[in-house]
């Protein structure tokens, strides 16, 4: 990848504070690359055990291990928990994750980040392609095995709440954190947009319409996409053709 020091044919090795910065971007580069790496061979472990059966005695364990056990269609705990849930689910909902993607690519624009707006919105539309085509892909039924707590219209595999919420919060997080000059200020960042898109996903198990491994097939898909999105921006923020973002 070429960034702002090789395009400007200064050498990194004369400046200490260049070295470290550069040096801690291999890294991330490196780490990043893992993750893809990690989240896309656990996806394709799971859709291949999914499809050959391998996974529902584990999945219908769990869902009836969040059900009364002697009435399906209630769910353990006391009925504020189920309102939490439903409440938490919205967030990861398409309604709510367009929004969210709308402002912020809004603000971008408004803040002559164009390039960063236009990327933020074709990160996000190029997930939400990738999911439909997926769930089209595996076609997997909604779990029967427990009522639905909520109104659900389309296939299981991959959760498409998990991981819409894991691709929109994460880019976004990541998006910010990148603007951080603290460490962590970057932490508390990405950590905020890791635990949305869990909760959202545990929303799904708990609700009942998701095995569990739909949503932990979503959020390895939404990780992998929101993390290749990420060496992408940094790969055209090299080449000048998008804006470091501003803190």
């Amino acid at each position: 990848m070429l960034f702002a020091g090789e395009q400007s044919g200064i050498s990194m090795d004369g400046h200490p504070k260049w070295r470290s910065l550069w040096q801690q971007l291999e890294l991330e580069v490196v780490a990043t690359i893992f993750i893809i790496a990690a989240s896309s061979f656990l996806f394709l472990k799971l859709a291949s055990e999914m499809r050959e059966g391998e996974t529902q005695t584990a999945d219908e364990a769990i869902l009836l291990a969040l059900r009364d056990s002697t009435d399906p269609s209630n769910p353990i705990g006391p009925p504020w928990v189920e309102m939490m849930f439903r409440d938490l689910t919205s967030l990861g909902s398409p309604s709510v994750l367009a929004l969210v993607t709308i402002a912020v690519v809004g603000y971008l624009w408004l803040e002559r980040e164009r390039g960063t707006a236009l990327f933020v919105l074709l990160a996000v539309a190029g997930g939400a392609t990738l999911e439909m085509l997926l769930k089209v892909g595996f076609a997997r039924p909604r779990p029967e095995l427990v009522s639905h707590l909520v109104d659900v219209n389309s296939f299981s595999f991959p959760s498409g709440h998990a991981t819409m919420a894991t691709i929109t919060y994460l880019t976004l997080g990541v998006l910010l954190a990148s603007a951080q000059e603290h460490r962590r200020m970057k932490l508390y960042l990405l950590a905020v947009a890791t635990f949305l898109a869990l909760l959202v996903g545990i929303s799904r198990i708990y609700l009942g319409v998701h095995y569990p491994t739909d949503v932990l097939a979503g959020w390895c898909i939404g990780a992998a996409w929101a993390a290749l999105c990420w060496i992408v921006f940094h790969w055209l923020q090299g080449r000048g053709q998008i804006e470091a973002p501003s803190s």
